[in-house]
């Protein structure tokens, strides 16, 4: 996207987008083109501090809200060509398309409607698509990253019948879509060390040592994936959480406490947008490099029971009560806050302890707010710690998944 509105050819403009963050000590590489891996040897998450000193390199700045909006006019693209219960938009760059029942209404071939979709994005946006076409999810997705980012038509095919040639010589594990270096590491231990060696173990063995990880592996290496994408997935229990890298450590109480508060005043804004009071709060505070280094430990993570809430008030009082009986002094980079236990919003609970006006004043309160929020903007009602040093709520109101572009109060 940044190479095409730049005017660059997408393919071969030596262009990275790079995040600026104070948090990142000079830099992360988020994305970099394929000319900028491929001849420059630039990966994603590369410092820029690491980043060769060459001529025309180009380093863009992340603008998050304009690539969801590629992506949502990228998907309606693809809608042309499947109905929504069988499109599955899997990240801001890729999407799962099943044409099982449809592809014969646009082309001779399922390699012939994957052309037609390359062509229209590519006329309508300027955006080059690399496609993977599988007789599963997992084929396709797995022929995408092993295949198609190397082909010249950008397209990468595997059949069940091409798993014997295609799959099983693949050697280095983590390179297949699931198998995580952890994992790969561990089947390197257990005399893995390809694709082939996986399809080749005794399944109600390896099920016996990986548990059901290792069922889902043994289908992996043949290919299988029951996956059905128009299945309503409901999970069980739900929460509602955010985290941040702090731009920088952090080792004074009171600054911690902001960011602590300005949090938990997020979170409270999401689960009463969603209707939710919480049960159950969870606290995480990272310790910085060197604080880790000292204390052979990254961090905690506490929780605690409380009665259903969603007063931001409350919810700040609790979560600074967690910290300040936890914390001792160590310094910090990363701060998590999660509301869990959710249950429906039926009215303000009220407490023996407490008159219930304040309770209801409280509660209307939280709903003006919410109300200015949503109407006019976070930033249009900030609470006054947030202009304290140490507080980050107001730079991070701009932000989309940690980037700038967006609002992090949605």
């Amino acid at each position: 996207v940044e190479n095409v509105e730049r005017g660059f050819n997408p393919l071969k403009g030596d262009l990275v987008v790079m995040s600026e963050q104070a948090n990142t000590n000079g830099g992360l590489v988020l994305a970099a083109s394929p000319t900028a891996k491929k001849d420059l040897g630039i990966s994603n998450v590369m410092r820029q501090r690491d980043l060769p000193d060459v001529h025309g390199l180009f380093i863009a700045h992340p603008r998050m809200n304009n690539y969801i909006a590629e992506n949502l006019k990228i998907n309606n693209i693809y809608r042309q060509y499947t109905d929504d219960i069988n499109l599955l938009p899997y990240s801001i760059d890729e999407s799962i398309l099943d044409v099982t029942h449809s592809w014969r209404l646009f082309g001779k071939t399922p390699e012939e409607v994957a052309f037609k979709i390359q062509k229209q994005v590519r006329a309508e946006t300027g955006v080059y698509l690399t496609v993977g076409i599988g007789d599963t999810p997992v084929l396709a997705k797995i022929a995408l990253d092993i295949e198609a980012k190397h082909t010249k038509n950008l397209t990468g095919i595997w059949h069940y019948e091409d798993v014997p040639t295609k799959l099983w010589p693949i050697t280095k594990l983590d390179d297949v879509w699931s198998i995580g270096s952890r994992t790969a590491h561990k089947l390197e231990e257990m005399g893995i060390h390809s694709m082939y060696d996986l399809a080749h173990q005794d399944p109600y063995q390896f099920r016996a040592k990986m548990g059901l990880v290792g069922e889902q592996l043994f289908a992996l290496s043949w290919g299988i994936d029951r996956t059905d994408m128009t299945e309503v997935v409901v999970p069980k229990s739900k929460s509602y959480s955010n985290s941040q890298v702090l731009p920088r450590d952090y080792k004074r109480k009171e600054e911690i406490e902001i960011v602590v508060r300005e949090m938990a005043d997020q979170v409270a804004t999401r689960i009463r947008a969603h209707k939710k009071q919480t049960c159950l709060v969870s606290l995480f505070i990272g310790y910085s490099f060197a604080e880790s280094e000292r204390q052979g430990s990254h961090g905690f993570r506490k929780q605690q029971r409380i009665d259903p809430t969603n007063d931001t008030y409350k919810l700040m009082a609790i979560m600074v009560a967690l910290f300040e009986k936890h914390w001792h002094g160590e310094v910090i980079r990363n701060i998590g806050i999660d509301y869990g236990g959710l249950i429906e919003d039926t009215g303000v609970q009220l407490d023996l302890f407490e008159q219930p006006e304040k309770s209801i004043k409280s509660n209307k309160i939280d709903q003006v707010v919410d109300e200015i929020r949503k109407r006019f903007g976070t930033t249009a009602l900030m609470r006054a710690m947030s202009k304290e040093k140490g507080g980050t709520a107001i730079n991070r109101a701009s932000l989309v998944g940690g980037h700038n572009g967006g609002n992090s109060y949605e």
